[in-house]
């Protein structure tokens, strides 16, 4: 907008020197005006407007809330009350969605193996309604803390939710597929620095889960691509020692590669 845009020309942020940015008050002024009057405005959408089940609304408000982040720089001692708050309150309301929105109803596998019948069209609109919730809460990453997200969205989205349909639905096609899309919610970063051969704690869990589907698949059809797309799951979230043991145990030497062996 017009004002803000001669606040900024007036702070002239870009073409001061690094050097003179502390000594110089004016670098305060937009700073300042996005903490008193733009983060108060974004937090009250926020608490009233924004829908954490809507993935357009929450990718829109991540790349305005990094945007305005990179305006909002104050001083080296100082810290945004405003930033704090609106942090917050997108936490508030990621909670209060995964409380109220989620509903995973749990029916006798026999039930819903029948994929035309009304039970198993239920159960699987709330499934990939909770999936998406995942997804855009861990679109966060970077901007909400990360110990944060994972309590969110793998404490309490996955081993709460999300794991009781997989533990419900036979090892197979629809198995493996809804693993997948569960992965790719992660984001990539978590795991660059994971070099225990361990995934994270969180995980652990789904981790067996896909174990065990991997186990069965091998049983029923010996080795299979489906067996491998499981046991790239499980390299993505870098459990590779579970990959490790399951390549000993059944003599797959020739998949040393997938852990980099």
């Amino acid at each position: 907008m017009p004002w803000f845009r001669a606040i900024e020309e007036f702070s002239d942020a870009r073409n001061i020197h690094e050097s003179k940015r502390d000594d110089d008050p004016d670098q305060e002024v937009l700073p300042r005006v996005v903490e008193k009057t733009i983060l108060p405005k974004i937090t009250a959408f926020v608490k009233s407007v924004w829908d954490p089940l809507s993935t357009s609304q929450t990718k829109n408000l991540v790349q305005l809330c990094n945007h305005i982040f990179e305006k909002q720089v104050l001083s080296k001692n100082e810290c945004s009350r405003g930033k704090e708050d609106l942090i917050n309150m997108v936490v508030l309301r990621m909670k209060k969605s995964i409380e109220e929105d989620v509903f995973i109803p749990l029916y006798p596998r026999s039930t819903v193996e029948d994929k035309s019948s009304l039970c198993s069209k239920f159960q699987e609109r709330r499934f990939w309604s909770a999936v998406k919730l995942l997804s855009n809460v861990l679109l966060w990453d970077g901007i909400v803390q990360e110990d944060t997200l994972r309590d969110l969205g793998l404490s309490k989205l996955l081993n709460r939710y999300l794991l009781l349909i997989l533990l419900n639905t036979p090892p197979g096609l629809d198995n493996t597929e809804k693993c997948n899309k569960v992965v790719a919610c992660f984001p990539e970063r978590w795991f660059q620095d994971l070099k225990s051969g361990s995934t994270l704690p969180e995980l652990r869990n789904f981790c067996q889960h896909l174990l065990q589907c991997a186990l069965l698949l091998c049983f029923v059809f010996f080795f299979s691509d489906e067996t491998k797309e499981v046991l790239l799951l499980l390299v993505k979230v870098k459990a590779l020692h579970i990959v490790e043991d399951f390549i000993e145990e059944n003599k797959l030497e020739h998949l040393k590669s997938m852990i980099g062996k």
